[in-house]
């Protein structure tokens, strides 16, 4: 059945208003010509939008040709300011931004092992405050915030978890009480990674992949047809229980010692290096050690280092990167086995620092242990597809809102 006339105006508006979000500011012209639809269809949309606030004249196009310039048209930014949460166990980053994803602030914090849950949330809340007063917002309209651990799929709510600050769910509430009218969006770190790299990243040719987090701590996000999975209980991707060989233990409920993660997580790539006579430099920065650590080794083994002794230390490179590849391997061939998704992405910190170096390795290694043809490719965000990711989803949600019909 054709759509009624309301419908029909409706699904011009938001096509339009797509068009804006991906293009630019664009002419009557061009939106006509882009969309399809007859000049006063598209004359009465431009009219409807501007007389909701949600378009404006932004300038002029034309100058070079004889007659009146065209109105160029764009999406009304501060329409709404939306805000992007990285939480870690070790600190906080936050972005704000306008309603079509420009930055206006920035800021990150570390926060204290120790600091107490009160303390450490009021740091917090004091930082996304401080960002949201530098980007010049009044009010926030929706907040997406990634965070490790599950996500209750029903509520939306980050779950208790063990291991996991528990400054991290007092958080939610503090921000929520603080920022009343603003809509919160809660999401696990890895599943927000997967959708920048999906959306902006290495994945963006990919209706099927894993991302595969390699960061302090580890973690898979699976996209199943353009789609993210979720399961049932929010758990999908906890990869680091899984048990594999090469540990000296089994994962339990409430530890994943002895899972994945004691092969892959931070700590134990760092006392991998150790074994093979690599430096291993403490640093302050939130980064991960173990991504410096990656990210020298692959260097040695390139050449791009000078040293007296950079031969012998460029061969110790290139055996702890093929011990490392074949303990990332086991992880990924397990994902490959169940899933066959075509690709896996090595993500966040560590996999960047590896970067094409190390995804060979595990490629080669996959290819060896699973007849499913799979590429793996090195993260192209890092750890910042995090706070990328937050604000993709924070976008979405608000202009889903404030680009629907108003009789919706």
């Amino acid at each position: 059945m054709p759509a009624s006339p309301s419908t029909a105006r409706a699904i011009n508006d938001r096509l339009a208003l797509r068009l804006l979000q991906q293009q630019g500011s664009l002419t009557a012209g061009q939106l006509k010509q882009l969309t399809g639809l007859s000049r006063p269809t598209v004359a009465d949309l431009v009219e409807r939008l501007t007389d909701a606030g949600l378009i404006a004249v932004v300038g002029e196009a034309g100058e070079q040709r004889r007659g009146p310039n065209a109105k160029l048209y764009g999406i009304v930014a501060d329409r709404a300011h939306l805000a992007a949460l990285d939480v870690r166990t070790e600190g906080v980053s936050v972005i704000v931004s306008d309603l079509v994803g420009t930055v206006l602030a920035e800021a990150s914090a570390p926060i204290g092992g120790d600091a107490g849950t009160g303390p450490a949330v009021e740091q917090a809340v004091a930082l996304v405050e401080r960002v949201v007063k530098e980007a010049g917002a009044d009010r926030l309209h929706t907040v997406g915030i990634g965070a490790p651990g599950l996500i209750d799929p029903a509520s939306g709510e980050l779950r208790d978890s063990t291991g996991l600050p528990e400054w991290h769910r007092s958080l939610v509430a503090a921000l929520q009480e603080r920022l009343p009218e603003a809509r919160f969006i809660v999401e696990n770190e890895t599943n927000l990674a997967a959708l920048a790299e999906q959306r902006e990243g290495v994945a963006a040719d990919r209706d099927t992949f894993v991302l595969l987090w390699l960061g302090h701590g580890t973690g898979a996000a699976v996209v199943l047809d353009g789609a993210l999975r979720r399961g049932a209980s929010g758990g999908t991707g906890e990869i680091g229980f899984l048990p594999v060989p090469g540990t000296t233990g089994l994962p339990s409920a409430v530890d994943c010692e002895g899972g994945f993660h004691s092969l892959a997580g931070s700590a134990a790539i760092v006392e991998l290096a150790r074994s093979f006579g690599l430096p291993v430099e403490d640093a302050s920065a939130p980064e991960p050690l173990a991504a410096g650590v990656v990210g020298r080794a692959v260097a040695l083994v390139a050449g791009d280092t000078e040293a007296a002794d950079r031969d012998a230390r460029a061969a110790s490179a290139d055996r702890f990167l093929d011990t490392l590849a074949d303990h990332l391997a086991v992880g990924a061939a397990s994902v490959v086995a169940i899933l066959d998704p075509g690709c896996v992405v090595l993500g966040g910190e560590v996999g960047q620092a590896g970067g094409e170096a190390l995804a060979a390795r595990v490629a080669d290694r996959v290819r060896r242990m699973s007849p499913l043809a799979t590429v793996v490719r090195p993260s192209g965000l890092g750890g910042a597809a995090v706070l990328r990711g937050a604000l993709l989803t924070a976008r979405d949600a608000a202009q889903d809102e404030l680009f629907a019909p108003p009789d919706r």
